[in-house]
């Protein structure tokens, strides 16, 4: 704060007096600066109140009648009047102390777990709410395990009223951990998973077909299969066809197209709930069909749909292979079980490495189809051997006398090896794709 003015002699009333500016710019220049005192510079107001000289003598207090003088501004500015403040170092330095309705945090530099509680080492410190777990609290005799699946353990259970419990059978676990990778969750938006080889006539229709049925089947979400072989394919012919639209109707009214009810009319669906979307019938109007309208096609499906078919025509090197490959995610390739059919395949394998898609090539799966002619004098493990030294998982699709009339398929209708290996190639592709 500011010095005071000097007092009067005659009593306690300051007599008024205009600064000296000189000598207090004097002055400041001779401050010595100490390292444990702050110096506050004081300007005060261009109107300064002044005090009269004079005092009433007959008032009972000290009244003091007070009237306005103006100063003159620059004299002010230049007279600084300074005030020094002397702090403790040791004081600054010293704890806070909180008020009393201030409540601290709890301490959270232990872990409580139930070994550190049977072990003792958080003895006498409050346990959290979430160590109140069923576990704990309810006893042995008291939980109820889930009745067991499979004919022998549910006999066995129901025959001693409920008192052994084997558990699942091997059977019902192995279809649990299927249905487990097949339903792992998608990060990323839609997947694309083209289904390619270099030889036509090896079913890679067929195991487009059975991969999104598996992948339908178990899976909450949409699952599409678009046919974009520019040689009139017949992926439309292996689900009931309930419209003739084609993959050239969505490209042509692609503008229309707002929301999922719009794109469900160009599909075909079946029991699975795998949609279909058909290539043009008419080979002419088919060979059209070029990478720039896969992009239309591949847009629309990406917006509604969390997993993307794609069943390439035959060979690797046409007009919608650069767009199918440019939005893959994963692969499979499709290998008969011919010693032709097996060399066509791994040959694709080598395109896919020479040409950029090494990493696609690394991650593949292999799909052997054995229900192809001339597999039965043929090792078919040696070709497996083969592809698992190239790709990430083979898997041997069986001979379905349903896959090979090659009409529509109905998957509940499969034989149960046929759909066993269709969810296991299910598995191995959402294996790929987690993390993705």
């Amino acid at each position: 704060m500011a010095d005071s003015p000097t007092a009067s002699p005659e009593g306690d009333v300051p007599n008024k007096k205009v600064p000296n500016t000189k000598a207090t710019k004097a002055s400041t220049r001779d401050i010595e600066v100490d390292p444990k005192t702050v110096t506050v510079a004081v300007v005060p107001d261009d109107v300064i109140d002044a005090v009269p000289d004079t005092v009433a003598a007959d008032s009972s207090e000290a009244a003091i009648a007070l009237e306005t003088e103006s100063v003159d501004p620059g004299a002010v500015l230049d007279s600084t009047a300074t005030s020094t403040i002397a702090l403790d170092a040791d004081k600054a330095a010293s704890p806070v102390n909180l008020p009393n309705d201030v409540v601290p945090l709890p301490d959270t530099g232990s872990v409580f777990s139930r070994r550190t509680r049977i072990e003792g080492t958080d003895a006498g410190k409050p346990e959290p709410a979430a160590m109140l777990t069923a576990d704990r609290l309810l006893k042995p005799n008291g939980r109820r395990k889930a009745a067991p699946e499979g004919r022998w353990p549910r006999f066995v259970y129901r025959a001693t009223l409920t008192l052994v419990n084997l558990g699942d059978s091997p059977r019902v676990r192995y279809e649990k951990e299927i249905a487990q990778r097949i339903n792992q969750p998608l990060e990323g938006g839609a997947k694309f998973i083209p289904v390619l080889t270099r030889k036509g006539g090896v079913g890679k229709t067929t195991i487009t077909t059975l991969l999104g049925m598996a992948l339908a089947d178990s899976r909450e979400d949409r699952v599409i299969a678009i046919d974009a072989n520019p040689d009139r394919g017949t992926l439309s012919e292996r689900v009931p066809k309930r419209t003739r639209m084609t993959v050239r109707d969505v490209v042509t009214r692609a503008g229309s197209v707002t929301g999922f009810t719009d794109l469900s009319s160009f599909v075909s669906r079946d029991a699975t709930r795998l949609d279909v979307l058909a290539s043009d019938t008419d080979p002419l109007l088919s060979e059209a069909f070029s990478d720039s309208d896969y992009e239309v096609v591949a847009r629309l499906a990406k917006r509604h749909y969390s997993l993307v078919l794609t069943d390439c025509g035959t060979g690797i090197v046409h007009s919608v292979m650069a767009a199918t490959l440019a939005h893959a995610d994963t692969i499979v390739i499709v290998s008969g079980g011919s010693i032709d059919e097996a060399r066509l395949a791994s040959e694709t394998l080598t395109w896919l490495e020479s040409n950029g898609y090494a990493a696609l090539a690394k991650s593949a799966v292999v799909a052997i189809n054995t229900a192809t002619q001339g597999t039965n004098p043929v090792r078919i493990d040696e070709i497996e051997s083969h592809f698992e030294s190239r790709v990430r998982a083979v898997v041997r699709i069986p001979y379905d006398q349903l896959l090979a009339a090659g009409g529509v398929i109905t998957y509940a209708d499969l034989h149960r090896n046929t759909r066993d290996a269709a969810r296991e190639l299910a598995a191995l592709v959402m294996d790929g794709l987690s993390g993705l």
